[in-house]
C-alpha cells in the first residue's frame, strides 16, 4: 500500500459531492421496487411518456442524501446497445457543481471527450444547467448546476406521491463508487482524473496487499481534496485463476462501475434491516473473527453481531470503519453495493481484502467464473 501526501490547495472544479447516480435498466419500474423493499429507497420523482418524455421512463429514488435513478429505454435508441452490452449498469456518476459550464470548459480543454454540451433545463420550478463528459468504459459524468430550483429532482420530473413502500434503513450518503478497467489501464483513468479532473491520488494498492493464493487486483483512489468524492480504479493482476476483475471485465463487456459504497451512522442496524428486507450479502469466513480484537484494537461494537452479520472491521491511524458488501444486484456478476460506517478511519479496508477476496472467489467458483 502507498498513502499518496495530500496537499492543502483549493479543488480545480467547483465540485459540492455526487449529485446521483443513474444505472440504465432492462425494466426500472421493477427495479424500483426492489431498491425501495430491499435497500429502503422512496420514489420521490418520475419522468416518461406521462410527462412529455417519448423514449424513456426514469423513476427517481432517494434516501438521505443518495439518489439513484433507474431508467429504461421505450424506444430503439442509445440506451438499447448499452442494456445489450452491459446488463443493468451504472450509466451516469453525476456530480452536484455550482457552476457546470466552468466543469465541462475546464475538463474539455484538459482532454475529456464532449458527451453533451452545457445547456439550460426549465420548467415551473426553476431553472438547472447539465453538460456530461466521457469517463472509463461507457460511463459518464454528468455536472449538475441546479439555478434555484425548487422541483423534486430536476426539470421534467414530477413529484410521485408519498411512498409507503419504502422500508428506510438508515443509508445516508455516497462515500465512494469503484470503477473497475481492463490490464494494464489503472495509470491511464488515474490520470484523467488528476490532470482532468484535478483530483489527487489519496491511497494506492498492488497485488501484494490485494491478493490470495488465486487471484489478485491493483487498485489507486483518486478524490477531490476536500475527499467528499472519492473514486478508486481497479485492474486486474495476474493470478493462477481469474479474478474478480476480470470475470467482471467479461461479463460487463468492458469497463464499469463496480459497485457503489454507501455510509451508514449504525451499520448493525442498517444490515439486521437489510437482511430481513431480501439483501443477500457475501459470507465471511468464521475464522476472520477469532482474533478480531487483537488485530484492530478496542471497537465500541460487541464482537457477537458482527460476526451474526458477517460485518468486516480495520482500523487506520485515524480510527476504525466496518464495512460489509452485497452479493452482485443482478444476474449478471458485475455491480454490488458497499454499506460502511467510518469511526474515524479514512481507509478502504486493506486489513479485510484476504477476508473478502476469499469470499469473492467461493462465489466466482459457485459461478464457474474463477
Amino acid at each position: 500500500m502507498q498513502v499518496e501526501s495530500q496537499e492543502l490547495k483549493q479543488d480545480l472544479l467547483p465540485l459540492r459531492a455526487v449529485d446521483h447516480v443513474e444505472i440504465y435498466s432492462g425494466n426500472a419500474k421493477q427495479s424500483a421496487y426492489y431498491y425501495r423493499q430491499a435497500f429502503g429507497f422512496s420514489l420521490v420523482a418520475y419522468r416518461g411518456p406521462e410527462t412529455g418524455v417519448r423514449d424513456r421512463v426514469s423513476y427517481v429514488l432517494q434516501q438521505d442524501k443518495v439518489r439513484l435513478i433507474l431508467t429504461t429505454p421505450l424506444t430503439e435508441d442509445g440506451i438499447i446497445p448499452f442494456l445489450s452490452k452491459h446488463g443493468d449498469s451504472v450509466r451516469d456518476i453525476a456530480l452536484e457543481t455550482s457552476d457546470a459550464e466552468f466543469c465541462f470548459k475546464t475538463t474539455v480543454e484538459r482532454g475529456a471527450r464532449v458527451v453533451r454540451e452545457p445547456q439550460i433545463i426549465e420548467d415551473e420550478h426553476g431553472k438547472a444547467k447539465i453538460a456530461t463528459v466521457a469517463t472509463y468504459g461507457d460511463t459518464v459524468h454528468t455536472f449538475i448546476e441546479r439555478i434555484d430550483y425548487k422541483g423534486p429532482f430536476l426539470p421534467g420530473f414530477i413529484a410521485t406521491p408519498e411512498d409507503t413502500l419504502s422500508r428506510p434503513v438508515g443509508l445516508k450518503y455516497i462515500d465512494h463508487i469503484v470503477g473497475n478497467v481492463d490490464w494494464d489501464q489503472m495509470q491511464q483513468w488515474v490520470d484523467f482524473y488528476t490532470e482532468v479532473f484535478g483530483f489527487s491520488r489519496f491511497v494506492s494498492f498492488d497485488d501484494n496487499d490485494i491478493s490470495t493464493e488465486y487471484s489478485a487486483l491493483k487498485s489507486t483512489v483518486v478524490s477531490n481534496h476536500n475527499k467528499w468524492i472519492k473514486f478508486p480504479i481497479n485492474e486486474p493482476a495476474k493470478g493462477k485463476k481469474k479474478s474478480q476483475i476480470e470475470e467482471y471485465i467479461i461479463f460487463h463487456n468492458g469497463p464499469g462501475v463496480q459497485h457503489i459504497a454507501i455510509e451508514t451512522d449504525n451499520i448493525i442496524e442498517t444490515i439486521s434491516l437489510m437482511r430481513a428486507q431480501g439483501v443477500e450479502f457475501l459470507d465471511i469466513p468464521e475464522t476472520y473473527y477469532d482474533d478480531l480484537l487483537d488485530r484492530v484494537g478496542p471497537i465500541d461494537e460487541d464482537i457477537e453481531p458482527l460476526r451474526k452479520l458477517n460485518i468486516l472491521v480495520d482500523r487506520d491511524d485515524k480510527g476504525y470503519m466496518l464495512q460489509i458488501f452485497t452479493k452482485p444486484v443482478e444476474d449478471r456478476p458485475t455491480l454490488f453495493i458497499e454499506i460502511i460506517q467510518r469511526k474515524g478511519a479514512e481507509s478502504f479496508g486493506k486489513g479485510n481484502f484476504k477476508a473478502l477476496f476469499v469470499s469473492i472467489e467461493r462465489e466466482q467458483e459457485r459461478r464457474g467464473n474463477l
